[in-house]
């Protein structure tokens, strides 16, 4: 699903912050999720029950035009056990630090190879988020911290992983299988929630 499809109607948690609300000081804020949009989220994150979302964060300005979002997300979800179907709660914990620039911003420095794609240095810092309008979705940025954070293959305390299970991921001549695309990779385009035109 591509960016320009996304818009504020499809995230299932979100969180407007204005952007120049920063621009007298830094400011501390909460958020934490409805009990719609745990549904939402259980529903994306494709595990049973979500009890609780919230996060304390802090947005401070970055680069003169940019925010830097750091803080704690946390959730507390119930998922299957992939070998007995029992149900496991799970307390998910993550720590956020977010950079964003405006999409029309000088100071993106991304590297292209000849063919004009973007290069990407594993070992380098991460390159700041863009963003359009006026707005960032701190609900998209939270949503995503404690997708990352969230057991694919939740087991019950003591229960070994079925052998054909663990093998499933690869082809029988040692070769992996290709990859569905993740059900959080949705999120990364949630965070813009407005565009310069509203």
């Amino acid at each position: 699903m591509s960016d320009e499809m996304l818009n504020e109607g499809d995230a299932p948690f979100p969180r407007p912050f204005p952007a120049n609300r920063i621009a007298s000081g830094a400011v501390d804020t909460e958020v934490s999720a409805n009990d719609d949009e745990k549904k939402a989220l259980a529903e994306l994150w494709s595990v049973d029950t979500v009890h609780s979302v919230s996060a304390d964060l802090h947005i401070s300005v970055w680069r003169r035009e940019g925010l830097r979002i750091r803080g704690t997300a946390t959730a507390k979800i119930t998922q299957s056990c992939v070998v007995t179907l029992e149900l496991i709660e799970t307390d998910v914990v993550e720590e956020i630090d977010a950079t964003f620039l405006p999409e029309n911003s000088r100071q993106f420095r991304r590297m292209l190879n000849e063919d004009g794609e973007l290069v990407v240095d594993p070992d380098g810092p991460d390159e700041p988020e863009v963003f359009s309008g006026h707005t960032i979705d701190l609900g998209a940025v939270v949503a995503e911290s404690i997708a990352l954070g969230i057991d694919p293959y939740p087991r019950k305390d003591g229960v070994a992983l079925d052998p054909q299970m663990a093998g499933e991921g690869e082809e029988q001549n040692g070769d992996p299988k290709p990859q569905k695309e993740s059900p959080f990779a949705v999120l990364k385009g949630l965070r813009n929630t407005e565009n310069s035109d509203d």
